[in-house]
């Protein structure tokens, strides 16, 4: 149904004011300061014990129960290219430099996490297990924790048109549940990955760095970045040689963006008329996509309906013209036949004549035939 614009803006001032308060209470409760749960769990990455082996990789694909790769987990070719996370893959494993070294990316889960502070709908949250959880039924589909991710680590899936969602590493929430180690920690055979409490794991952290200043490098990546992470990172090298960003700074997003998150309600307000418009795009440009089809398959028609009259068209010529030729000689051949007997019929009639103006030869023939 057309929706005129007179009544259009007249949605857009309606929820304007219906959420002016919410927003005032919402700018306010983005300036909370807060640095993650107490006790919550993390992941220590040791990427001095990385050997590149994608273990990793494969736990986290039977675990999640995602697609197959095209090819298979054993094919270590795929390290000579850069890759990153996506629908299918919640974890990759990267080589950079010569002699190489590996790092594993997935997500980080956040002390405060950027994703969670632009979903309006909280379909994104901060578990007190140090988790970044995501729950499916919430999401709209907007996709601003794609955008808002300093790490570049949500995907989305657009090969699902009827349930798309956002995809990224669980931190293997329903195993730590049930008292289990994450995927990738339980079958890494170097030990290159160790769960446990995040402040244990910073001490720990520290205390490698400490007991081997010459074998890594002297930063823990993810004490202090974009306020914390509950992955922690340890290197032999900068960290921007391992693909990893020290842009970021220490401050948290929900800081960095209390002032822009304050007018997410009026976004919500508006979620319903834009959807609606967004809905009447949508089935405007399928009505338009079936009547281009309808008329692509009638002109299809019409073209082999064309096609077919022409050939038989030709048919018909061809026949015809191969029955005039035969029709001529047949008559060619007859008019001969005729020609030849009318001069055996003359040659006859000659013969005859000759016979009777000749009476000797019919005298002795007669003679002849009396003795």
């Amino acid at each position: 149904m057309a929706i005129s614009r007179r009544k259009f803006l007249g949605c857009i001032t309606a929820a304007l004011g219906t959420t002016t308060g919410a927003g005032a209470l919402a700018h306010a409760a983005s300036n909370k300061d807060f640095t993650g749960y107490p006790d919550s769990f993390g992941v220590l990455h040791d990427s001095t014990k990385c050997i590149g082996c994608r273990k990793c990789e494969q736990a986290c694909n039977e675990v999640n129960s995602l697609a197959k790769p095209g090819k298979p987990f054993d094919d270590l070719t795929v390290l000579d290219q850069k890759r990153r996370t996506g629908e299918a893959s919640y974890t990759i494993v990267n080589k950079f430099g010569n002699p190489p070294v590996f790092a594993k990316t997935q997500c980080n889960h956040c002390q405060e996490p950027a994703c969670a502070s632009a979903c309006f709908v909280k379909a994104l949250k901060k578990d007190p297990s140090g988790a970044v959880t995501y729950d499916e039924s919430l999401c709209v589909g907007c996709r601003y924790c794609m955008v808002a991710c300093p790490f570049n680590i949500p995907a989305y899936t657009y090969n699902d048109p009827l349930t798309p969602k956002v995809t990224k590493c669980t931190m293997c929430l329903p195993r730590i549940k049930e008292g289990k180690l994450p995927g990738c920690v339980e079958i890494c055979p170097r030990e290159a990955l160790i769960f446990g409490k995040r402040d244990k794991l910073v001490t720990l952290a520290w205390e490698k760095i400490d007991r081997n200043p010459d074998h890594y490098f002297k930063h823990l990546y993810g004490e202090h970045e974009m306020g914390g992470t509950s992955w922690l990172y340890l290197s032999q090298v900068p960290f921007t040689k391992i693909g990893m960003r020290e842009d970021l700074g220490v401050t948290s997003a929900p800081k960095l963006t209390s002032g822009a998150l304050g007018a997410v309600p009026i976004i919500v307000g508006l979620w319903p008329v834009l959807l609606t418009g967004v809905y009447a795009i949508s089935k405007r440009k399928e009505k338009i996509a079936e009547e281009e089809q309808e008329s692509a398959v009638q002109n299809a028609k019409d073209l082999a309906s064309q096609e077919m009259k022409d050939q038989l068209l030709k048919l018909s010529k061809k026949m015809t013209k191969e029955k005039e030729t035969a029709i001529a000689n047949g008559v060619k051949k007859a008019l001969v036949e005729v020609e030849e007997a009318a001069k055996k019929a003359e040659q006859a009639a000659a013969d005859a004549a000759e016979d009777a103006t000749n009476p000797e030869t019919t005298s002795d023939d007669s003679e002849k035939e009396e003795e």
